[in-house]
């Protein structure tokens, strides 16, 4: 009976990973079949490297978009990542016990708000801010490079944590028997060895961002041109598709699930990218 119930299992588990594989085929299915004939009948350079988006004249350039995806990200990654490693060190190794319990809480909660409360935050008090220290109408890169770095920190404080403390205490311990102080053990021996980890959790950080749409329309500008400044307005790719979709058709639609095929693209990449450097190190 134990043996026929543990095959059970073994099938149960298997359908399950089937479904999750079967899934991200149908996704790619979806955006190649209807993504790709549009960027053939577009141009590929033309597509990929025009500089302007104006559907009325049958003008599709995803450049201003795909470089706007890449600064917010680059900027959500110098706000989010160094403060959310430092707060990850500091829960796991410094952090008193009393207060550990509702820091804890905090991070989880922030990973649970909705993208769109995050943007009415960041609408109601970053855009304001920024338009009055640096002026402008505030919403522009810079406020949604904040509101991005703000949102991948419980990703990256998490996954980092998690990391920290999946070290063996006997590095710490040996690093602190040889001579070194508390915070050479953490930062030269510890996070060394949690490199594997703190990089997983820098890449859903970034896959956070750069998926996001709801917030980044609220605070970007939306702009459909080649970024000027980060005071100035910027339009993604995912909002590129959320704001434009629901009045789309014929090619205008395909040119919009062409740029989920962009945006797909890239994070495969990044992912790539970052497994072949851990495998390299390994």
């Amino acid at each position: 009976m134990n043996k026929i119930l543990e095959r059970l299992m073994e099938i149960v588990f298997l359908v399950a990973a089937c479904m999750s594989v079967l899934a991200v085929a149908l996704i790619c299915f979806f955006l190649f079949v209807n993504g790709i004939p549009a960027i053939k009948e577009i141009g590929v350079f033309d597509f990929l490297l025009g500089e302007k988006w104006k559907p009325s004249n049958n003008i599709y350039g995803i450049l201003p978009m795909i470089l706007g995806s890449i600064y917010l990200t680059a900027g959500a990654i110098i706000i989010g990542v160094p403060i959310g490693i430092l707060t990850s060190v500091f829960m796991a190794k410094y952090c008193p016990k009393r207060i550990y319990p509702f820091l804890k809480s905090s991070v989880e909660l922030m990973a649970g708000i909705p993208s769109i409360v995050y943007g009415f935050f960041g609408l109601v008090l970053l855009v304001p801010f920024i338009r009055e220290v640096f002026g402008g109408n505030g919403s522009s890169m810079l406020t949604a490079s904040i509101l991005l770095g703000i949102m991948i920190l419980p990703t990256i404080v998490g996954v980092s944590e998690a990391a920290i403390r999946a070290v063996p205490s006997q590095y710490y311990e040996g690093s602190l028997a040889l001579g070194a102080t508390h915070e050479r053990s953490i930062f030269f021996v510890v996070l060394p060895a949690a490199k594997s980890g703190i990089i997983a959790a820098v890449v859903l950080g970034i896959g956070r961002a750069i998926g996001e749409t709801m917030a980044v329309i609220m605070v970007a500008g939306n702009q459909a041109r080649l970024p000027k400044g980060i005071f100035k307005g910027v339009r993604t790719l995912t909002a590129n598709i959320v704001i434009e979709m629901g009045y789309a058709a014929d090619l205008h639609r395909e040119a919009l699930i062409a740029t989920g095929v962009v945006l797909f693209v890239f994070i495969l990449i990044i992912n790539l990218s970052v497994s072949l450097l851990n495998r390299r190190k390994y």
